[in-house]
């Protein structure tokens, strides 16, 4: 209740953000500021609000659905990262360096090249420069408007969509809804695995206005831990478990945990966390002190790529994203239908 009062108080700063969004997206549209425009098809995947929408594993998706047939590359920005300028990934590479959601991909996916550039235009100009990719995924890249990309896919939470949100600071919303009109494609993440129709007609109603295909998708886990060892989920719940997250929400892991029965105990950290020589000792401490013969150390995949190498033991849960029903043919058909028509005009 404090927060939400808070947020509240902040409402006049909010006014004042959506003046200055609003007037920079109009300069774009109108052509007053510059986008650039490449011949390579380019697809950005992100969201209107502030992290936790599902980017990676959206990012993964597609990269599973066009990496087989197409020359492809990944851009990113490398959230957190102590350099700037563009790096090419290459085995040697760090999350320090590069960023922890750009070297998973990297270390996850063979035969596709990863780059990160806070200059996402001199990012990809690059890119073709140096690989001459046939399609460049970009990476969280919504409100970088100096990149006009073919295709935008727009990701908006089930338990949060876009349009029941407000701008920052009283809301989470990095620009106005009127953004979405941006996007060729709507994904609403994170819903139940057993969505009714009911509801999702209700989110239907709701996006309408927008007038954009839209498709719902659910967070899958995988059926066994990786890492230091390959323990079947159904069996984490004979295990004492010491999980350490450093992600945007955690919530659909912990629930995913509890529906498991599993025993965990959770140190939570914040998103793309740089942890410090004093807090992995601290972890090795608490996990030293619980049952030597049932304990398991567990983490997600994206903390995964910065702890492996600072913890013994260490393991991850893979997730997926999936869509619901018969949806991921038809989103899989837009994708490929786009690339096929964009490529055959350049």
């Amino acid at each position: 209740m404090l927060m939400k009062f808070l947020r509240f108080l902040l409402f006049p700063f909010s006014i004042a953000y959506d003046i200055v969004t609003s007037l920079r997206n109009l300069m774009f549209d109108i052509g007053f500021l510059k986008e650039n425009s490449f011949k390579t098809p380019t697809i950005t995947v992100g969201n209107l609000s502030t992290g936790g929408t599902g980017k990676t594993p959206q990012i993964e998706y597609l990269i599973r659905l066009l990496k087989d047939q197409h020359l492809l590359a990944v851009l990113s920005r490398g959230y957190k990262r102590n350099t700037k300028k563009f790096v090419l990934l290459d085995a040697t590479s760090t999350p320090e360096e590069v960023g922890d959601e750009p070297l998973q991909y990297f270390n996850k996916f063979k035969n596709i090249t990863v780059a990160v550039d806070v200059n996402r235009v001199n990012g990809i100009r690059t890119l073709i420069t140096t690989k001459n990719p046939e399609v460049i995924l970009l990476d969280d890249a919504y409100q970088h408007r100096k990149v006009k990309s073919s295709f935008y896919i727009l990701l908006t939470k089930y338990k949060d969509l876009f349009v029941d949100d407000f701008l920052l600071p009283t809301g989470n919303l990095r620009e106005s809804s009127v953004g979405a009109k941006r996007a060729n494609a709507i994904v609403v993440t994170k819903c139940p695995e057993n969505i009714s129709i009911s509801e999702m007609e209700n989110v239907q109603r709701k996006l309408r206005q927008f007038k954009k295909p839209l498709f719902f998708s659910f967070i899958s886990y995988a059926d066994k831990t990786k890492g230091s060892n390959s323990i079947l989920t159904s069996n984490l719940k004979d295990y004492d478990v010491l999980l350490i997250t450093g992600i945007a929400n955690p919530t659909p892991l912990l629930k995913h945990l509890k529906s498991l029965h599993v025993r965990f105990e959770h140190q939570e950290y914040a998103d793309h966390h740089h942890f410090s020589k004093k807090e992995i000792e601290q972890i090795e401490q608490k996990f030293s002190k619980m049952n030597i013969e049932n304990r398991l150390l567990l983490t997600t995949e994206k903390d995964y790529t910065r702890l492996y190498n600072r913890l013994n033991e260490l393991n991850y849960l893979a997730i997926e994203t999936q869509f619901i029903g018969n949806q991921k043919e038809d989103f899989d058909n837009l994708i490929t239908s786009h690339i096929q028509n964009f490529t055959s005009k350049s």
